[in-house]
């Protein structure tokens, strides 16, 4: 018997069948097959949703927080009003609560408890109370208009004018937030956003998330609702425009609400793009 060179006495591994070898073979070959199968139904995936990227003709934005910076403008506004009238104030935590007075504003319009109002007339309406809470009761009925004109006044995110003049190049570019028409065209001019025009909830007689604000957007742009991307820092907005049709470009805003609150700013597998800022949102894009 011929001795095997590689198979010492001291050598405890098993030689291995004929079938041995054989299954092994079919074995490896069923995980490249496998890994083939799934790499190419990646690559189609890729490919699907780069020619469904390429059919979008217009973008609509989400306003605050996505493209402005509202609570640091309201809070540099607050200190502007105190540096002219001696109010000592609280103006982060007056800016979260303004804001937070939002939400249940708009439900109250939803459910009857109050007649349809835009937001500017909300923002005054959340504005008495908190002036009344925070103790500020030496401003004339002229200057509470004039500091709920604070909102018009809003300062952009860094990226987002450059960005937005890059997505101009390619796309119709126009709001769709739940501010009222004047608000928006104030800010614009403010703020030097360049939208081709400014479409707002109030022309549906809703508030988003209703599904009305965004098939009337689609309706007023004239274009199907897939050839249109909603823009947002919010995902239940951007997953109220998908119920739509609408495709979903989600930019996370990390410092939305400051830098002492966590924020979601997670990718989401079904939103046709995940964007760092609006110039990575250009760039993926191709603008």
């Amino acid at each position: 018997m011929t001795s095997n060179p590689n198979h010492g006495v001291d050598d405890d591994r098993p030689m291995l069948s004929r079938r041995d070898v054989v299954t092994a073979g079919l074995t490896t070959g069923a995980v490249a097959l496998t890994a083939a199968v799934i790499s190419e139904a990646a690559a189609e995936e890729s490919t699907d949703r780069q020619k469904s990227l390429r059919n979008i003709k217009a973008l609509t934005f989400d306003v605050f927080g996505t493209v402005v910076d509202w609570r640091s403008s309201v809070i540099r506004e607050g200190q502007l009003l105190s540096g002219r009238k001696g109010i000592d104030a609280d103006w982060e935590a007056f800016a979260d609560a303004w804001r937070a007075g939002y939400g249940p504003a708009m439900n109250r319009v939803r459910t009857g408890d109050l007649p349809w109002m835009n937001i500017n007339d909300l923002h005054r309406l959340i504005l008495v109370d908190l002036l009344d809470e925070f103790g500020i009761h030496n401003l004339s009925s002229q200057e509470i208009d004039e500091f709920n004109r604070s909102w018009h006044r809003l300062l952009p995110w860094p990226d987002s004018v450059p960005g937005l003049n890059r997505l101009k190049s390619r796309f119709v570019l126009a709001t769709l937030s739940n501010g009222n028409v004047s608000l928006l065209t104030n800010m614009a001019k403010n703020a030097g956003l360049p939208w081709d025009c400014v479409l707002s909830a109030e022309l549906s007689g809703h508030y988003k998330p209703d599904r009305e604000v965004y098939a009337t957007a689609a309706d007023l742009l004239d274009l199907p609702a897939e050839n249109i991307m909603m823009v947002a820092a919010h995902k239940g907005d951007l997953r109220a425009a998908q119920s739509v049709g609408f495709k979903a470009g989600f930019v996370p805003r990390p410092l939305e609400y400051g830098p002492d609150v966590e924020v979601d700013t997670t990718p989401e597998a079904d939103f046709d793009v995940n964007a760092r800022d609006f110039l990575d949102l250009a760039a993926q894009l191709g603008a």
